[in-house]
């Protein structure tokens, strides 16, 4: 059996960057995460995409590590390594051989510091994302959500999509990237998380001698304009090719460190099936839900989901269903509301809610299981909340009552307070 993992150690370097460490001895791997403080949340309009185009930025190369040399060394030390970019945050990992993972630490040092940014390059990854947001724009759910998102919010900066408007991406300049780089990738706006077999002493040592020398910068101040409260129910109708109907209701949410999130988790794995929180986490059947039993074996629509989101400010709660060719729009959405009257207004059973828990508990368990989750959560948690949130989260979730359900149903899951996004196929070939 293997030995227990060691207790998460915190600290902060002189410069501002924090640090989580947790030795794991299951296997001889490290994963190494670098966490920026900086999305789509932190965006304007003029700069849209910004954050997303600059952690494309920095796959570009620094005078030390030249584009194109760093995939051949990773992948040559058996190692693996990718970035991401959200609402709240932008993130970076490798995970390697234990006596490999040097590389990963010299790496994000220098490119904090040191990524060229070079006009070509900058030029070039213009087409990319401009082309990657054509592809899509090929989907008729992307653009259904784009429009509902922008619905939902009219004021706060989670109004647009992550990979930003194609008039920003086609009008911001090199030095526009270069000086939220310079600005956000600072040492006081980030964090590092590392897991895996090695020692916290020496892990410590190392990351001062590499991260400890970068000057200390003021960390930018994120200037979040509050979404005002909605008073009714909007609605917003997309046609384009295809043959498929899509409906997406978006229920104002609360954000992740507000009590009301864990009986929220617990009301979507009755409704649509747990959500997953993490990036690497997969997901389980959803046929037990009450939506999908009413709707998809109903024969109303072809799948049902829930999208369940932890964020900093408060966000959405999405439902999303497939419906079914020959059946009005309409008739999908009298059966989702039902099924929340009926959560509303009908006591729930234990036992219903002793699933519904330990299905969000197992999916949460599924997505911290390997040495790379358990570095992610190290960081993510502590993006919108901190580390004990997410050693906390089963404990919520088990203090969740059936009263507590009903209660975040009737507080949030109101027609006044969504945004309903109906897609109509309009015939020929998505994508097209």
């Amino acid at each position: 059996m293997p030995p227990p993992a060691s207790p998460v150690v915190r600290t902060r370097l002189r410069n501002g960057l924090e640090i989580r460490l947790k030795e794991i001895r299951t296997a001889p791997l490290i994963s190494f995460w670098v966490w920026y403080r900086v999305g789509s949340r932190n965006e304007r309009p003029g700069t849209t995409g910004i954050s997303h185009w600059v952690e494309h930025m920095m796959f570009k190369g620094t005078p030390t590590f030249p584009a194109g040399v760093l995939d051949r060394a990773i992948s040559r030390d058996g190692g693996l390594w990718n970035a991401f970019t959200f609402y709240d945050w932008t993130a970076y990992f490798e995970t390697m051989p234990a006596d490999r993972i040097d590389l990963a630490l010299r790496l994000e040092a220098d490119r904090m510091v040191h990524s060229l940014f070079a006009p070509s390059e900058v030029a070039s990854e213009r087409t990319v994302i401009i082309s990657e947001r054509e592809g899509h724009e090929n989907e008729p759910t992307f653009r259904l959500g784009e429009e509902l998102q922008a619905a939902a919010f009219r004021v706060h900066a989670y109004h647009h999509q992550i990979v930003g408007d194609r008039a920003d991406l086609e009008s911001m300049t090199r030095d526009d990237l270069y000086r939220h780089y310079r600005s956000y990738y600072v040492p006081a706006n980030a964090l590092i998380a590392v897991a895996g077999d090695f020692r916290t002493r020496p892990m410590l040592d190392r990351l001062r001698r590499l991260f400890g020398r970068i000057p200390r910068r003021p960390a930018p101040r994120a200037a979040v304009r509050p979404e005002p409260e909605m008073s009714g129910e909007r609605r917003v109708c997309v046609e384009g090719p295809g043959d498929t109907t899509y409906l997406e209701l978006a229920y104002r949410a609360p954000a992740a460190t507000s009590p009301d999130f864990f009986p929220l988790a617990v009301l979507d794995s009755i409704l649509a099936g747990a959500s997953s929180l993490n990036l690497f986490g997969g997901g389980l059947s959803n046929k037990t839900s009450r939506l999908y039993r009413a709707l998809v074996l109903g024969d109303r629509a072809a799948s049902v989901s829930g999208d369940l989101t932890a964020t900093i400010d408060p966000y959405v709660y999405g439902l999303q269903a497939t419906v079914r060719p020959g059946v009005p729009v309409d008739d999908v959405l009298r059966g989702i509301d039902q099924e929340i009257r009926r959560v509303q207004d009908e006591p729930i059973e234990a036992d219903e809610l002793v699933k519904a828990v330990k299905q969000a508990r197992a999916l949460f368990a599924y997505g911290s299981e390997s040495i790379t989750n358990q570095a992610f959560w190290l960081g993510y948690s502590e993006m919108f909340a901190d580390t004990a949130w997410f050693e906390g989260y089963l404990r919520q979730l088990e203090r969740v009552t059936t009263e507590d359900v009903r209660r975040v149903a009737q507080t949030y899951l109101r027609p006044s307070q969504r945004v309903v996004g109906i897609y109509l196929p309009t015939g020929g070939a998505a994508g097209a």
